[in-house]
């Protein structure tokens, strides 16, 4: 390893925290990795990590020593960084002693590998980072195949979604598209698509998760746009029994995917 950098002035210092803002983030078309789970879950995914600081001040114990010898074996540019340095790089107060520097993966429909049984998750114009790092994470725990973000406001691989998708973004395939193009992939693909809305046609409880699917959801303040409004979409709903008439993107989600792995495990 090689010596320790005290000072923000050093180039790759001040590349690397340029990554924390969007803007960075396009201009250098690499994006930041903070912690050792979601570096782990990175380099598991053949994500092209292209160096890595390291503070061992602030490193966790056994975990980080753990992905630094699985790191060893990658090649890539371990730099040693003071707690100051650390500080500056890290997102937001999270300190975990690693952070990574990847280039941006590059996903689309295209390279979307189908299981026997697919179960989507489409994400219409969501805004929150955090909102589709969640999604992504339920998605991973109920089995869904991929998770596609139509329209999205906000960039992919955005800190926030990495974080609170705790690394399974990188483990599970996830790709960003227009509207327009997934509806003409789900149609290629012959999934079947429900949709997620306040005055949907059927209670969640009663579509049909056991054939080839997509659950679509919109964002919380506009909901979804009309081109999901078709003959063979199904629309369904959520029982809302307080005064708020909808759940959180992410719950909701969560919702939806957990009773179509009921479905699915009941039916085996």
């Amino acid at each position: 390893m090689s010596k320790t950098i005290t000072s923000l002035r050093n180039q790759r210092v001040k590349d690397a925290i340029k990554l924390r803002d969007r803007r960075g983030r396009q201009r250098q078309r690499r994006i930041v990795i903070d912690g050792t789970r979601e570096l782990m879950c990175a380099v598991e995914s053949q994500v092209d990590l292209t160096e890595l600081f390291v503070c061992r001040e602030l490193c966790d114990g056994n975990s980080a020593d753990e992905f630094l010898k699985r790191v060893a074996q990658t090649g890539t540019d371990v730099i040693q960084v003071s707690p100051d340095v650390f500080a500056k790089l890290a997102f937001g107060q999270r300190a975990a002693g690693v952070l990574g520097v990847a280039r941006t993966p590059q996903r689309t429909l295209a390279d979307l590998k189908l299981t026997e049984l697919p179960l989507l998750v489409v994400l219409e114009e969501v805004e929150k980072p955090g909102n589709v790092g969640a999604v992504v994470r339920s998605a991973d725990g109920a089995g869904a195949t991929a998770v596609v973000v139509a329209d999205g406001n906000t960039d992919l691989y955005n800190p926030n979604t990495i974080r609170a998708s705790l690394g399974t973004i990188f483990t599970l395939p996830v790709v960003a598209a227009s509207t327009a193009e997934t509806i003409a992939w789900l149609g290629r693909h012959q999934l079947h698509v429900f949709t997620a809305q306040v005055d949907g046609e059927a209670d969640y409880t009663e579509a049909d998760f056991t054939r080839s699917a997509a659950m679509v959801l919109g964002s919380e303040a506009a909901g979804l746009s009309t081109a999901w409004h078709a003959a063979e979409v199904t629309s369904i709903r959520l029982p809302m029994c307080g005064r708020a008439d909808s759940l959180n993107v992410s719950a909701a989600a969560a919702v939806l995917l957990y009773e179509a792995h009921r479905q699915r495990t009941t039916h085996d």
